[in-house]
């Protein structure tokens, strides 16, 4: 799957960019028909510790799914968004079943 990574204001170490690419790939074990995606990754300007930003969008045909996570670190926050999108893409797999 074609994962596009963008780091805003910062610039996204290439580790974490494969770790992203890795985890999104898993999702195709799920829903098959994932066309691509885009991951925004965002530094909150705050003073609490949990100010890593996560936005994933995944585009599937007629239809996209948006997950938007904040952690501690950009890897919690990328497997509690991909987690979150396994069962909403589970959920859509089940319901084109039930049309069929």
């Amino acid at each position: 799957m074609k994962v596009n990574t963008q780091s805003v204001n910062f610039a996204a170490d290439q580790k974490l960019v494969d770790f992203i690419q890795k985890r999104m790939d898993k999702l195709e074990v799920f829903y098959d028909r994932v066309v691509h995606s885009d991951v925004y990754l965002k530094v909150q300007k705050t003073s609490q510790k949990e100010n890593k930003i996560v936005e994933v969008k995944v585009h599937v045909p007629g239809d996209e799914f948006m997950v938007k996570k904040q952690c501690k670190t950009f890897e919690e926050a990328v497997d509690s968004a991909v987690s979150s999108l396994e069962r909403v893409l589970v959920k859509r797999k089940e319901k084109l079943r039930a049309h069929i």
